[in-house]
Formats: structure tokens, C-alpha cells, sequence
């Protein structure tokens, strides 16, 4: 078979042992303004990868402009639609509560179940032999959302997920919209949660993460896009969760930064105060150098101040240490942003 065409990502972090680098970890950065600029960048920013649960302020857009005032959501509410949260009682009761408003229960989600997140991040063990609801699932806040999307089109629940849905119809609209990608052009696969995905390359997602931070009216979603943002960065506790990167990188921004992960290592995150975009993904999935790299980047950028680097640093993995104890070596960002 011939070889496909991948992405010509770059080295964003490697591990040192005795200073001298062992494994590499590559990987792609765009730095974005609203208005389709680029910045700065480094390695293929032009190739569809695909957004993951960075996607989710997008997924949630229609549902929060046709119906917040309808439904009465508060910021925390919009918040739990865009998140990919811990399964911790605070988001399992928002979303019931959710699902009531619509007169729907955790049947009615197609997401699956899983582990909650909360016993990884907090270090604890699952008791055994224990069951876990679609409530949990990181994904059920943005699946609450298709759903209530439904009730307001007066469309059926059942088979939401399905593309040719007016729900997933509407939720490609709007990630053509703030992509600049036309619909029929747009890369679609299933996300882990059966929802459909798309594919952009970085300079889309950054730019649409960009465009979420104007204040001035969006010409189609109004207000709407500043507003998610907006709840997004004032409750990320809802977004995510303790012990979750972006937990700590909204606080670390200290309301000036709203941001969203995507599994298998892709992240965006932007910037109220200069109506900036970044969109970054490692090619091997793993979170912890696209930290370090993303962490390095904040800094080339001028994102960061002291009070915020410390803040950060809880995102940086200590030194490597083998079964001796002994330190061995460290991970380290290489990551050179090109500045255009």
C-alpha cells in the first residue's frame, strides 16, 4: 500500500538522561488572530488533524444562541455544555439537572460510559466492583447539549448522533463557520464519546478559538461565541475538574484565558486581551510534553508573568528518578516557535 500523506510535525519536547536526549516528541503549534493571521508557528499547521473535545464550544454554539435565554442557563451551565469534565457530583447533578429541563434521563445519552475521571486526577482508587453511569462520562455535558438542541428544533432525541441529524447538521455549520472551512470540505470521523468530529488544520482551530474572544457581535452567532468563552473561563472547575490542565491553565490566566483540551494530545487556548489563538497537538497523543511545550510557548509569546509561570508549573512533570531514587534525567520543551 502506498505510504499516506501525514503531517510534517517537528520536535515540541524531548527526555534528557545525563543531558543527553533520549526519546523526542513532535509535534505542531499555530499561533492565530481572529482575524486569520498568523503569528507564529512551527511545524504543519495546514494538515487536518482532528480537534477531539476541542471542538465543544462549537458543538454547543447553536444550542446557546437559539435557546440560553430560553432556558435560562447560567454561566456554569455553558460551561458544563463545553466541558470534558471529572465525573464529579458537581457536573453529575448539572447535567441531570439539564436533562430534566427537556423531560430526558442518562438513557437518552448515547455517550457510553467509563471511569470518572476524578479517581485518576485526585489519586484515588475505584472501590471494587464498581458501576458507573452516562452521567459520569467526560462527554455527557456536550451530549446534554445536542439533546436539549433537539428539543428546541421540536426534533426526535433518538438518534441525535446520526449526521444527517438537523442537530449534527447545525453543529457542522457552525464549525464551518468559525473554521472558515465549507462544509463539504470539512475531514468528519466519530470522537470516542460516537459524536461526530472534524478535522482542521491548526491555523483554523486556533483562528476559531480567536474569534470566540471578540467583543464585537459575531454576524452570525451575535454574542454568543464571547459569552461561551466567557462562562468557559469563569467556571473552569466545570470544564474540566480538579487536577486537570485546563483548570490550571484558566486560573493560571487569571480570567484571561479560556481553553479547552482534546484527547490524543490536541489543545487550544486563547487570549481576551489580544484576540489571539493557539492550536497545538503532539503527534504521539501524550499529554505531558504537549504541556511542557505549550508552557514554553505561553513564555515565547509574552503570555506569562511570574505569578502565572508559578501557577504553571504544576503542569511541568518532576525530574525522572529510577527505582533507586536516584534523579536520572528530565523532559524538556524544544519547542522554537517561528515568529512571522
Amino acid at each position: 500500500m502506498p505510504t499516506p500523506h501525514l503531517p510534517r510535525h517537528v520536535p515540541i519536547a524531548a527526555t534528557f538522561r545525563g543531558g543527553h536526549p533520549e526519546n523526542v516528541h513532535f509535534g505542531s503549534f499555530a499561533v492565530v488572530s481572529a482575524t486569520g493571521d498568523v503569528l507564529a508557528s512551527a511545524g504543519d499547521i495546514d494538515f487536518p488533524l482532528f480537534t477531539r473535545s476541542t471542538l465543544k464550544p462549537f458543538q454547543a454554539m447553536p444550542l446557546i444562541a437559539q435557546a440560553a435565554q430560553r432556558w435560562s442557563l447560567e454561566d456554569a451551565d455553558i460551561a458544563l455544555l463545553c466541558a470534558s469534565h471529572n465525573g464529579e457530583p458537581r457536573h453529575t447533578e448539572r447535567v441531570a439537572t439539564l436533562l430534566a429541563r427537556i423531560g430526558a434521563s442518562d438513557a437518552a445519552l448515547a455517550c457510553g460510559t467509563h471511569e470518572p475521571y476524578f479517581f485518576r486526577t485526585l489519586g484515588q482508587t475505584p472501590p471494587p466492583g464498581a458501576t458507573y453511569n452516562r452521567l459520569q462520562h467526560n462527554c455527557s455535558g456536550k451530549h446534554t447539549g445536542m439533546l436539549m438542541l433537539a428539543h428546541v428544533l421540536g426534533q426526535p432525541l433518538a438518534g441525535y448522533l446520526d449526521v444527517a441529524h438537523p442537530v449534527q447538521q447545525a453543529i457542522a455549520q457552525s464549525v464551518a463557520h468559525f473554521s472558515g472551512i465549507a462544509p463539504e470540505r470539512l475531514v468528519r470521523g466519530t470522537d470516542g464519546c460516537s459524536a461526530p468530529n472534524y478535522a482542521l488544520p491548526l491555523r483554523a482551530l486556533a483562528q476559531a478559538f480567536a474569534r470566540l474572544t471578540l467583543e464585537a457581535p459575531d454576524a452570525v452567532y451575535g454574542s454568543t461565541p464571547l459569552r461561551v468563552a466567557r462562562a468557559m473561563s469563569r467556571h473552569p472547575e466545570m470544564v474540566s475538574g480538579e487536577g486537570r490542565n485546563d483548570l490550571f491553565l484558566m486560573r493560571a490566566g487569571s480570567g484571561d484565558w479560556v481553553s479547552k483540551v482534546g484527547a490524543d494530545g490536541v489543545q487550544a487556548i486563547a487570549s481576551f486581551s489580544r484576540g489571539v489563538g493557539i492550536a497545538a497537538k503532539v503527534s504521539d497523543g501524550n499529554l505531558t510534553p504537549l504541556m511542557v511545550a505549550l508552557v514554553s510557548a505561553l513564555d515565547q509569546l509574552g503570555w506569562t508573568n511570574d505569578a502565572s509561570r508559578q501557577a504553571l508549573a504544576v503542569l511541568l512533570p518532576p525530574p525522572m528518578k529510577n527505582a533507586a531514587g536516584i534523579e536520572v534525567g528530565d523532559m524538556r520543551s524544544v519547542l522554537q516557535l517561528q515568529h512571522h
